[in-house]
């Protein structure tokens, strides 16, 4: 536990300057901005601190912005927000963290103040992350009330002991990590913060609620948001969206894992923004099953203009390696919904995992070939991720020791049809121009 000798150099007192960095410069699908860092301000903010928020991904580079941060602000604190560890692509990976690496020093160059970390990036990985990076502290899971209670901690000088989630260089970890069950408590996501620097054209990133129950063998978002679904109150994601229209933002991307579950929930969502009149335009993460006409009706009303679908096989045998709670039938059915309601689909193959063969990848190149969809994105290996099924095999098969972090991208690909694999991909995009990878 981190006692009192390793908080002489952090005492703080009273209202704080917190520098919150996003470190990201990833433009992976999207023009990714902050969203959880937002509402981690705006929680700092409600505890009477002053917030300054940089945004890298808004920058050519990053060492000008960070001093003229750090030199005219005078921080008593940095969090550094950690999204990505690398671009999941198995041929030519690229392992982003040494970019991250050198904010971090960067700012220690500049400031002796404690350096903080957290993002889902951080999540997955608490402790590898913060040995790699060097940074003094960490936030497993959602810093909006972990970050201001570490923040209050150190200016009573007093212990970091119990705080969920805080991991501490050299200390470990120093209190079981908790979630946030009333999700309605949290403050409107820094809308001030996205107003003054983003084009209103961008898609904004939203979150209705957090956790996914559906334990696919491969995800990552238990470990970064928990298992349980956590939701806001519809009145509370209506009001946070009219504050962002307020603002001249109008493109919305529904970062909920999947948007359609529970479907009640769902569909309410869907009703209240038809009522006020919002005039948005949107797209969401669809789980292909749990879908009826009622739910796409009531989504192209709203203004859903396209979905990510993502079934990520066409075979059946494969969907239930990768424990998928739906079939081919289904998806085929969700997908013909989603046409006949003139809603884009946006389908992903991940190709190689646990069972897959020639005979399965053939499958679901057909299978994805007989669907209306828009654009196929197909990735061949499976990111191998900590505390996973999929994990769980790799070392069983001898693929990866039991000791491997894994923090390095680390991949699952079946043995015996890689290269047949990669030449069979390029042949079929070669005669299909919505296919990319």
């Amino acid at each position: 536990m981190a006692g009192n000798v390793f908080q002489k150099k952090y005492f703080l007192q009273g209202s704080m300057q917190i520098l919150l960095i996003s470190a990201n410069t990833e433009k992976i699908n999207i023009p990714p901005m902050p969203l959880g860092l937002n509402y981690v301000a705006a929680a700092t903010r409600n505890k009477g601190h002053v917030v300054r928020v940089l945004d890298l991904m808004t920058h050519e580079e990053s060492r000008l912005p960070i001093r003229e941060a750090i030199e005219s602000f005078h921080p008593d604190v940095i969090g550094i927000s950690v999204r990505n560890i690398d671009d999941q692509n198995m041929n030519n990976p690229r392992f982003l963290l040494d970019e991250v690496k050198n904010t971090v020093f960067y700012c220690r160059s500049l400031s002796d103040v404690p350096v903080v970390l957290g993002g889902a990036g951080y999540s997955i990985f608490p402790d590898a992350v913060l040995a790699y990076l060097e940074a003094d502290m960490g936030i497993q899971g959602e810093g909006e009330y972990v970050f201001p209670a570490l923040l209050e901690r150190l200016g009573e000088k007093i212990g970091l002991a119990g705080l969920p989630g805080l991991y501490v260089k050299g200390h470990g970890l120093q209190g079981k990590r908790k979630f946030i069950s009333d999700l309605s408590a949290l403050n409107v996501s820094g809308v001030q913060s996205f107003s003054s620097t983003y084009d209103r054209k961008l898609w904004i990133p939203f979150q209705t609620r957090r956790g996914c129950p559906m334990d696919c063998s491969y995800c990552s978002t238990a470990t970064i948001e928990g298992r349980t679904i956590r939701k806001k109150s519809p009145h509370i994601v209506i009001e946070e969206m009219k504050a962002f229209v307020k603002q001249g933002f109008h493109w919305f991307y529904f970062v909920d894992n999947t948007f359609n579950l529970p479907p009640s929930y769902a569909k309410e969502i869907c009703r209240m923004i038809i009522h006020q009149d919002l005039n948005i335009d949107w797209r969401c993460i669809l789980y292909p099953g749990k879908v009826d006409e009622d739910m796409i009706k009531l989504m192209a009303e709203a203004g859903c203009r396209e979905v990510s679908l993502g079934f990520e096989s066409g075979c059946g045998k494969i969907l239930k390696n990768m424990n998928k709670k739906f079939s081919p039938e289904e998806i085929r059915k969700t997908s013909l919904m989603l046409e006949k309601k003139g809603i884009q689909q946006v389908g992903f193959l991940m190709l190689g995992g646990p069972g897959e063969t020639r005979e399965s990848v053939l499958e679901s190149f057909s299978f994805v070939d007989s669907l209306p969809l828009n654009t196929i994105k197909i990735s061949k290996g499976i990111r191998i991720y900590p505390y996973t099924a999929l994990a769980k095999i790799a070392v069983n098969e001898g693929m990866i020791s039991s000791d491997n972090n894994l923090l390095k991208p680390t991949f699952y690909m079946v043995r015996g049809i890689e290269d047949w694999l990669e030449e069979t991909i390029k042949k079929w995009m070669a005669e299909r121009k919505h296919w990319t990878s």
